[in-house]
């Protein structure tokens, strides 16, 4: 179906349980994106992420679009009891990931299938292996329930020393209180005593890192560092694995909140936001193409975007829709320049044609493009006043360019949302928010791991216009308004569908 993403060639992997990071806004648009393209099931939103079941291999799951980072799902339960008592809190977490060694076995192998590319030698990987093979089979063998006892005892007394005196470093690349245990010289972590079998001392070949992100109530008892010490220290004694933070083998990643308890493993080094084929960001790739699958871009369409900046929404629609004609236009010389460098390295010259035009007086036919999409400015450079101002002819002019049946697809800030709500409704119009699903109410609007798009566009440089509830536009239909954010700024995904001539 027309703006429907392509399914992907599915591979014979076994069904695995995954989830994916979203912006605030976009858990819809991935919902929606991992059930056409992958077929998955058992898909579930919450704020901030998608879980889902798929029989997908890395190649698949390499091409979602609207998603931030995929992992592989090991543990998902409900919210970790909250109490006065920091210990047995600590004692509850550290239980998500102490296992038998042969579960870290099995989850290492999956992983590993699923990975796509080692980053570390055969012989690496095979001597982890080797050893936890062995320490799964001693366990079997010798362990009781008075070993056991003691075991997490001395991990809860080790963990108690090493408190006192042990701080975590986070890395300033890192945000939202991410704390990744680093390995270091000192004793913060259990270590192996000199009399025992050598042999032992190759479960240390495996290394590993812990991300923990904590917020709601357990954030006000225990911090995110005091969590990754917790689970960090559980591993070593375990697993035997020796932590590192620069190049570990295995990240693990653990985020607990107030709606669940989630332990998972990322599947690819970068997030699948950063596109290879995008040389100089703009607007935000998953934003870009969420915007673009609204517009319902069939094969052999043409598609404008009037301001087009760097030219990311073009882009991102040309790389899913590749049997479309795509068209972009800008006043500015440098965002064209910059586009046409994308355009470049994305090896779509043949795809995208560029030209240097005001979105007030574009030298198009009327009625010529089957769907127009576009990021209204709305950043440091461009003064919110003056864009209302300008809107109502930028809305005109879209309006003409645009066929009978076609569809118009603009992202605007909380001021123009509410100036083009008044405008639409002043023309009889009854915008209703939906989701990308297509129910009503809109996704809220809350902070997303996304750059602003401050000089994404240099159209609304110049020029003045009349009051905007003055302008009447009854040949464009509401369908549908999508509540999104941008880092600090809240903005809306607006779709229009052209009901009859312009004027009529």
């Amino acid at each position: 179906p027309p703006g429907r993403p392509r399914p992907a060639k599915m591979s014979s992997a076994e069904p695995g349980r995954f989830f994916c990071t979203a912006g605030r806004g976009l858990e819809p648009f991935l919902a929606r994106e991992v059930r056409a393209r992958l077929g998955a099931t058992e898909v579930d939103c919450v704020s901030g992420k998608v879980f889902f079941r798929a029989a997908a291999g890395p190649g698949e799951l390499r091409q979602l679009r609207s998603g931030e980072r995929l992992f592989l799902l090991l543990k998902k339960h409900s919210p970790l009891p909250v109490s006065g008592n920091r210990g047995k809190m600590l004692h509850e977490i550290k239980s998500l990931v102490i296992e038998d060694p042969k579960y870290w076995l099995d989850i290492i192998s999956v992983w590993r299938k699923l990975h796509g590319h080692k980053r570390k030698t055969d012989d690496g990987f095979q001597e982890s292996t080797l050893a936890l093979k062995r320490k799964s089979e001693e366990e079997t063998n010798t362990a009781s329930k008075r070993q056991k006892t003691e075991q997490v005892r001395a991990v809860v007394s080790e963990e108690c020393q090493v408190g006192a005196v042990e701080t975590c470093e986070a890395p300033d690349r890192m945000s939202r209180q991410e704390c990744w245990i680093e390995s270091r010289p000192s004793s913060e972590f259990p270590s192996r005593g000199s009399g025992e079998d050598p042999a032992a001392n190759e479960e240390l070949s495996f290394s590993f890192r812990v991300s923990c992100r904590c917020s709601g109530a357990i954030a006000r008892i225990l911090t995110s560092q005091e969590v990754g010490r917790a689970i960090g220290t559980a591993l070593v004694k375990q697993c035997g694995w020796r932590a590192d933070l620069r190049d570990p083998d295995l990240e693990i990643f653990v985020h607990l909140n107030d709606i669940h308890s989630v332990v998972g493993i990322p599947l690819f080094r970068l997030p699948l936001a950063n596109r290879e084929y995008i040389r100089t960001a703009g607007l935000r790739s998953t934003v870009a193409w969420a915007m673009a699958s609204l517009a319902e871009i069939r094969a052999g369409a043409l598609v404008l975007d009037p301001m087009c900046g760097l030219g990311t929404i073009l882009l991102e629609a040309a790389k899913e829709w590749p049997e479309a004609c795509y068209w972009g236009a800008d006043i500015s010389d440098s965002q064209l320049e910059g586009a046409d460098g994308n355009i470049r390295t994305a090896g779509f010259m043949d795809k995208i044609e560029l030209l240097k035009a005001s979105v007030k007086a574009l030298p198009l036919p009327s009625e010529s493009f089957d769907s127009v999409i576009s990021d209204i400015p709305f950043g440091k450079k461009f003064k919110t006043t003056s864009d209302a101002q300008l809107l109502p002819d930028i809305l005109q002019e879209m309006e003409r360019v645009l066929r009978v049946g076609g569809t118009l697809v603009l992202l605007l800030s909380q001021e123009l949302h509410r100036r083009v709500d008044g405008l639409t409704r002043c023309a009889g119009g009854d915008p209703a928010e939906t989701s990308a699903d297509g129910d009503s109410g809109a996704a809220p609007a809350q902070a997303m791991d996304a750059p602003s798009v401050d000089g994404n566009s240099s159209s609304l440089a110049q020029g003045g216009g009349e009051p905007i509830i003055s302008r009447h536009f009854g040949s464009l239909l509401p369908e549908g308004v999508y509540a999104i954010s941008l880092g600090k700024t809240d903005a809306f995904i607006h779709k229009y569908r052209k009901v009859s001539p312009a004027g009529s």
